[in-house]
Formats: structure tokens, C-alpha cells, sequence
């Protein structure tokens, strides 16, 4: 899978972290059906594995279903049998590094100049931008001056209003968890949900 040109095309990938399995699932495929195409199911979230599987059963093999919050190698390893089409860590660590012997596509978490270049060294496909909330905007396009072929992604704080000016500064795509899923993976409603899904999609597609 090529994970750069599915997240610079689809320009969204959103996070899904819930307490209630079947209401993840559920947010999974609510989420591309309303033309998502890039969807990570955070192992935070209650039975993550399962949820990933289901998920993948569901949506089949081409579906861009990836696994967050991977740490360990055994989190990166579960996770491919779990389906994940793609690893995103919060930092650089075992997990990145398993994901890059297995030939996964990864998208690595890092903030400082320095943990960028560490995640580019180490086989990253691209690099998440985390928190983004942190320096915001501007960070990002400071970023861009010595990492100008890097592609970033910021994570954390993005909501509908902040991911054009993250994209018009030269991100390649955003990850946009709570502000978007909201309630849902709690067994919140589906209907709120895919009316941010598509504000957010206006949005990024205007």
C-alpha cells in the first residue's frame, strides 16, 4: 500500500478511540461511507484488535485500515494479523522498527526537528506531526523549511476549522480524532457523526 499517495489524495485520516467495540466498528464503517478513506483504530481503544479485524472483514482488503498508538513489537505484530494495512506510532520506538522490517507502511509520530530526522532515518513513510496543537500552524511551517521533502501530518487539536490552514501550509494530510468522531465510538450518534464527516471533507476539498 502506498500510504504517502493515499494520504496526500484523501487528504483526512481519521482516528477512532472508543470504549465500546461495537460502536468503533460501527464508527469505522459509518466513517468511509461517508468517503473517508483513511481510517486508524487506536489500540487504546476497547478490544482494538477486534474491532480492526471486523473491520477489515467488512470493508475488504483494499480498505486503508491502519492501527495507532503502537508501541511494542508484539503491538505491531497483532495488529497485521489483526488486518492493519499501516502502523501509526505516538513516538519513535520497538514498534516503528517492526513495522519497518515488515515492510509496513508506517506514519511515525515526532515534533522536534530532530525526531523528525530520526523517523525519515529509520524507514517512516511519513511523520506525524504530535501534538500539533503545540506550536500549531506556524510550527509546521517552520518545520517545512528544513524538512521541505518530509511529509508531515499533523495529529492532535486538528478539528474542521484548523485543517485547511494546516494543508495550505504545506501538510500533506491531517489526522483528525476527537473533533471528528466525537461521541460515536462510545455508542454516541451516527447521524451527528457523519454530518462532521462531511463538513470535514468540505472543508479539506474546498
Amino acid at each position: 500500500m502506498d500510504l504517502r499517495t493515499l494520504l496526500r489524495t484523501g487528504r483526512v485520516m481519521a482516528i477512532v478511540r472508543g470504549r465500546d467495540a461495537d460502536a468503533s466498528l460501527r464508527t469505522v464503517l459509518a466513517l468511509v461511507a461517508e468517503g473517508i478513506k483513511i481510517v486508524e483504530v487506536s489500540l487504546t481503544s476497547h478490544r482494538a484488535f477486534d474491532v480492526l479485524a471486523q473491520a477489515r472483514a467488512e470493508l475488504g482488503s483494499g480498505a486503508a485500515l491502519g492501527a495507532g498508538t503502537v508501541l511494542t513489537t508484539d503491538d505491531t505484530r497483532r495488529a497485521v494479523e489483526a488486518g492493519a494495512s499501516f502502523i501509526v506510532t505516538p513516538g519513535l520506538g520497538k514498534g516503528l522498527d517492526e513495522a519497518c522490517r515488515l515492510e509496513l507502511p508506517v506514519l511515525a509520530g515526532a515534533l522536534t526537528p530532530t525526531e523528525v530526522a530520526a523517523a525519515v532515518s529509520r524507514g517512516a513513510s511519513a511523520v506525524k506531526l504530535f501534538p500539533a496543537s503545540l506550536g500549531g500552524v506556524d510550527y509546521l511551517r517552520a518545520l517545512r523549511s528544513p524538512f521541505p521533502q518530509v511529509p508531515l501530518v499533523p495529529v492532535g487539536g486538528v478539528d474542521a476549522n484548523s485543517a485547511r490552514d494546516f494543508l495550505e501550509a504545506g501538510a500533506l494530510a491531517v489526522g483528525v480524532g476527537a473533533p471528528l468522531v466525537g461521541d460515536a465510538a462510545d455508542g454516541g450518534d451516527l447521524g451527528e457523526l457523519r454530518a462532521r464527516a462531511r463538513a470535514l471533507l468540505a472543508s479539506v476539498q474546498s
